[in-house]
């Protein structure tokens, strides 16, 4: 989109975009979780968990984002990205990005390394050993390790052995000391060997898998002299497309999933001094001729590194553990969750707050003998997952119970159509909604028999119904018994199960039916508040956003007057702070001990905010063209007058307040700049663990002061 003919951009130099580049500034949100691993203010071990989740989120990205680019490249199309490149430009410089970022991850590696040696977790070399600790990996490799590898020698008669995604291999040149016969061999490390050796001892000791390979190659071996060696690893492109009119969907997806195993290889990164001709031997094995091809100066797969920070011991080392508060006002009602939905809406703050509280409603749905019919959505559930578990027990009990399950979650595919077979093998109505839509939304709908006749509960989430993932990504979970909600949520089922167009809905705004229309009305309300010489702000909170059509309208709010104060965890396409496009645009983002995960929205509506008046929603939708066209999202308005005062006064007071771990977007360059404030020190995640929220601390802690939060800069 080019900018409207009265607006001039002064701040923006000739020919470059109104928007940021998407796949760059997904980077720049990795490098900012890069950055927390050499944060001296976090434990050691964490440090290592933020370079492990660096790296793994850089795999996903080679996987995912630089598949498709790559596969848009091979095939000749053209299309442009919103801020106007070619996929052959896109790659050019997020592949120079990339690799800048992952030479970082090796230096990044260096500091914490050396620091964990002084600490007792250490990682040795195998010539570094006490004599007693280098027989015992002998005898360690040679009975438990070597049984499990299988080196495969690679001629005419023995083809290269494929690799799979995110594969870790061993490469050898040698050369058979009978007949002076040479051989090159590969040996793949499977997935269920451990990358690191613990040592026995008292110590955190450890040793690589492929230091400790290399050291013993003589057992593996035996009559063999070694002239060269290196490690690679593979990543392929992990894309499920599935056509539109697949008879079987489930089938269908089975055979993807499978397919999905050889895909094209994205990315193959050798070890730091392999040599040229066993490279040209991997490149031509495993079929990347028109793969990324890099050399690690260091440690190759760095998200192995959470095996490091799973190891037993070392509080000092960690986060002091927190434990999620249980809301009170749930307890009050005997744990009752009906009964303290009935008595007033309330909203769940995770991870501060339990995610048990969602599993209780559950499964009292389950076993209460006066509900009579239980609707859920399934997008991710985790692999033991209480939410299952409860839904089963329902159907077994005779109730009614129907599951979305989404099969189309990325890399959650295989563990969805399990937990869809078992779900159906109890009696449970499981539906896969749409072909051409994600069904994205977190809704849970109970209906209970009270008094003669029907009422029913729910629950909007803004994250996932999975227990693991709650403890440490934020999320709100929101529980009315409003009756409007339910005949909306009811509405919204009939969509996904029988494409009944949801018509007329009350309370709910959802996609790709309402949602757009109604955020651009709702910035549209703001732009003629302020014109109109009325207050006017909007405050947005969430994982992306990238809309350009949503982002210009942002633009127009902020040349019209409207205070715009946004907090993006990753990719902001939108540039802030320039003259004449975005002066009234301030965009953060927060990288911390959790992961900003929820979706919250406010519009001040005519008054200055935070106020009773400002229009606040939850959702499960970032502004994407994705959520807003082509998935199945839901947004709440939040219209009790204590889970609103949480949400706006609390919630995002805290997180615009927050001086700790807060970056600011440049609108120019696209940096990201800390935000330091050392005078009045504020963090976001410490306020929460130790405060209290709103709506569901109950009357056995009305006594106790909440910490008003203010907002000095007003909005």
């Amino acid at each position: 989109m080019n900018a409207p003919a009265d607006i001039k951009v002064s701040a923006l130099p000739e020919g470059e975009s109104r928007y940021f580049n998407r796949e760059a500034s997904w980077l720049a949100f990795n490098r900012r979780v890069l950055e927390e691993a050499a944060n001296p203010a976090h434990p050691l071990l964490e440090r290592l968990r933020f370079l492990s989740i660096s790296g793994s989120n850089l795999d996903e990205f080679f996987s995912v984002r630089v598949a498709g680019l790559k596969e848009q490249q091979l095939e000749g199309v053209e299309e442009r990205s919103y801020d106007g490149q070619t996929p052959t430009q896109q790659l050019e410089k997020i592949s120079a990005e990339a690799d800048a970022l992952i030479a970082e991850q090796q230096r990044t590696w260096l500091e914490p390394t050396a620091l964990l040696a002084l600490s007792g977790v250490e990682v040795v070399a195998p010539d570094a050993l006490h004599a007693d600790e280098k027989k015992w990996l002998r005898t360690f490799l040679s009975e438990q390790i070597l049984p499990v590898l299988t080196p495969q020698a690679v001629d005419p008669s023995h083809p290269f052995p494929f690799v799979p995604n995110l594969g870790f291999a061993l490469v050898f040149a040698m050369v058979d000391s009978a007949d002076k016969e040479p051989v090159n061999e590969v040996l793949m490390i499977p997935a269920s060997v451990p990358r690191f050796l613990p040592l026995p001892g008292k110590k955190s000791r450890f040793v690589s898998i492929d230091a400790g390979i290399a050291a013993h190659l003589d057992v593996l071996f035996p009559g063999f002299e070694l002239i060269a060696a290196g490690a690679f690893r593979v990543l392929r492109d992990t894309d499920i497309e599935i056509e539109e009119d697949a008879e079987d969907l489930v089938r269908t997806f089975r055979s993807a999933i499978k397919q999905r195993r050889r895909g094209r290889v994205i990315r193959l990164e050798f070890s730091h001094g392999t040599p040229e001709n066993l490279e040209n031997l991997v490149r031509e094995g495993v079929g990347a001729e028109h793969a990324l091809i890099a050399e690690s100066s260091g440690f190759i797969g760095i998200a192995d590194l959470q095996q490091l920070v799973d190891v037993e011991g070392h509080p000092a080392l960690r986060f002091a553990p927190y434990t999620p508060r249980f809301p009170e006002r749930v307890k009050e009602h005997g744990g009752d969750c009906f009964a303290a939905i009935r008595d007033k809406d309330f909203v769940v703050h995770h991870p501060y707050e339990s995610f048990d509280v969602v599993v209780a409603f559950l499964r009292q749905a389950a076993s209460d003998p006066d509900v009579v019919a239980i609707k859920q959505t399934l997008y991710r559930a985790g692999k033991q997952s209480a939410i299952i578990d409860a839904l089963v027990a329902a159907a077994e009990a005779g109730k009614s119970v129907t599951a979305v399950v989404e099969l189309k979650a990325r890399f959650d595919e295989e563990q969805n159509i399990l937990w869809a077979s078992r779900l159906e093998r109890a009696g449970v109505q499981v539906v896969y909604g749409f072909t051409q839509w994600k069904t994205h939304a977190k809704v849970s709908m109970v209906v209970r028999r009270e008094g003669g006749s029907f009422r029913t509960y729910c629950h909007f989430g803004t994250g996932n119904y999975h227990p693991t993932t709650a403890r440490f990504y934020t999320d709100l979970s929101f529980f009315t018994a409003s009756k409007r909600a339910a005949r909306d949520a009811a509405k919204l089922f009939n969509f996904i199960s029988g494409y009944v167009p949801p018509k007329g809905l009350e309370l709910l705004v959802m996609s790709p039916v309402t949602l757009r229309e109604k955020l651009t009305q709702w910035i549209d309300a703001e732009i003629a508040n302020a014109k109109g010489g009325k207050p006017a702000a909007i405050w947005a909170k969430m994982n992306s956003l990238v809309d350009p059509r949503i982002i210009e309208k942002l633009y127009e709010a902020s040349e019209a007057g409207v205070k715009i104060e946004l907090i993006i965890r990753g990719i902001c396409c939108l540039r802030p702070g320039l003259p004449g496009l975005s002066s009234n645009i301030r965009v953060k983002s927060i990288v911390g001990r959790f992961l900003e995960h929820s979706r919250i929205w406010c519009f001040a509506n005519g008054a200055r905010m935070p106020h009773a008046k400002a229009r606040v929603l939850i959702s499960s939708a970032d502004w994407m063209p994705r959520n807003l066209d082509r998935r199945v999202e839901v947004a709440v308005p939040l219209e009790n007058t204590t889970v609103h005062a949480q949400v706006l006064d609390q919630v995002m007071v805290a997180n615009l307040i927050d001086n700790q771990q807060s970056w600011v977007l440049e609108g120019l360059t696209g940096r990201y700049d800390r935000v330091h404030d050392s005078k009045k020190p504020f963090n976001l995640h410490t306020y929460f663990m130790t405060n209290p929220s709103l709506s569901g601390r109950g009357q056995s802690l009305e006594g106790k002061k909440v910490p008003k939060l203010k907002l000095e800069q007003g909005g």
